[in-house]
């Protein structure tokens, strides 16, 4: 689950990390007022949005007024604004956060995430703040040291005077930069969040060590014992298909092309979008509808996928082991009455009652391509959108 830059911060002020004053609004007025609050001669004004890259799509702007507060407060609210992570729709803009103006002497990079392969968190840093980390990793890792967190013991004062160290900060910021440090961990660690990102961290021409930005992600499957943090869910930022999904507990993520995949198991539904990208096409979701799917959660699942306008073709790709093959073909059947299908679906099934499967389909009066093996699947699904 993502959050908001505002609710970032609010959560992990609580825990001690320093952040500038600020506070959202979802309208012109209520900006003005917060500035008004704030005081000083400059804020920045910043479109609250699910994405990165705000900022160079023009979503983060400074007020030197508040007549300047007003203005880009005016054409920031509402907005469709495009970043490279929202794709060229955009999202629209509907909160923006007013902060105070901070004198900025440096720019860092913080993060920390959560390192599956080695079951620790690990927090980076970087002197290169303001840059995407990625681009750093590419082009110059030397410049990205980082220390893994022990789970057992959480992170230690130590581990943060040798990031400190590394990163080469003056005497008068060190013990408020390792201070920082510890205050984000703990956050990290007691809100399961799965990423924390700080870019910048700024030290300021009075000493202090902020964070400018902050971006939190947390682990779906924590969140039954992070209801607070759960309360902070913004449905209208989420993909209404992937909302959809998760109400029938399906695991869905839309994509960018237009072959609907309904796969059962994660290996096995990546495997199949690697397939079509082998043969040529382009998956338009991830989709795994889980082991122990009934006919209602299989009917939603096709429902999802036929939702999407950008899918020309539908692969259901099924290995029955818990999943049984007959189940999924009643469920495509049921989505079928309901759904006028014009699409080309072509339908792999192996494992348990896929000869019941198969006759089901068979004797359902649908038009489907039935494939042998998933390599046939996929160039079948991929030729079928290519003569459409």
């Amino acid at each position: 689950m993502n959050i908001h830059e505002f609710q970032a911060k609010s959560i992990l002020a609580e825990y001690g990390v320093s952040i500038p004053r600020g506070k959202e609004a979802c309208t012109v007025s209520e900006a003005i007022s917060v500035a008004e609050k704030i005081g000083g001669n400059k804020w920045v004004v910043k479109a609250q949005i699910h994405a990165g890259g705000r900022g160079k799509g023009g979503g983060v702007k400074i007020a030197d007024s508040l007549n300047q507060v007003e203005e880009i407060s005016n054409s920031l609210l509402g907005m469709q604004l495009v970043t490279h992570q929202t794709g060229p729709e955009g999202k629209k803009v509907n909160k923006i956060f007013i902060e105070e103006g901070i004198n900025i002497l440096s720019e860092l990079y913080l993060g920390i995430v959560l390192d599956r392969s080695n079951e620790k968190y690990v927090m980076m840093a970087s002197t290169e703040g303001g840059t995407e980390i990625e681009i750093v990793a590419e082009k110059t890792p030397e410049k990205i040291f980082k220390v893994e967190i022990n789970p057992l013991i959480g992170m230690q004062p130590y581990q943060a005077r040798q990031l400190v160290y590394k990163l080469g900060l003056s005497q008068s910021v060190k013990n408020k930069a390792v201070k920082f440090m510890l205050a984000l961990s703990k956050a990290v660690e007691q809100t399961d969040a799965s990423l924390v990102e700080i870019n910048p961290l700024v030290i300021t021409a009075d000493n202090n060590v902020l964070a400018l930005d902050a971006k939190m992600n947390f682990d779906d499957n924590a969140l039954y014992r992070q209801e607070d943090i759960e309360l902070l869910r913004d449905e209208a930022e989420e993909d209404p298909r992937e909302l959809e999904a998760s109400k029938y507990d399906l695991n869905y993520i839309s994509l960018e092309g237009n072959i609907g995949c309904m796969v059962n198991g994660a290996g096995l539904a990546m495997a199949t979008m690697d397939i079509i990208k082998l043969e040529g096409g382009s998956p338009a979701n991830f989709l795994d509808v889980g082991g122990g799917a009934s006919k209602e959660r299989v009917e939603q699942a096709f429902k999802i996928i036929l939702s999407d306008n950008k899918v020309k073709a539908v692969l259901i790709n099924i290995f029955g082991g818990i999943m049984r093959c007959d189940v999924i073909a009643e469920g495509v059947i049921a989505a079928a009455k309901n759904i006028d299908i014009n699409i080309p679906l072509v339908v792999r099934l192996a494992g348990t009652n896929v000869e019941k499967g198969k006759d089901i389909l068979n004797t359902s009066g649908l038009d489907i391509i039935s494939a042998d093996n998933l390599g046939d699947a996929a160039k079948k699904v991929v030729s079928s959108v290519k003569e459409i």
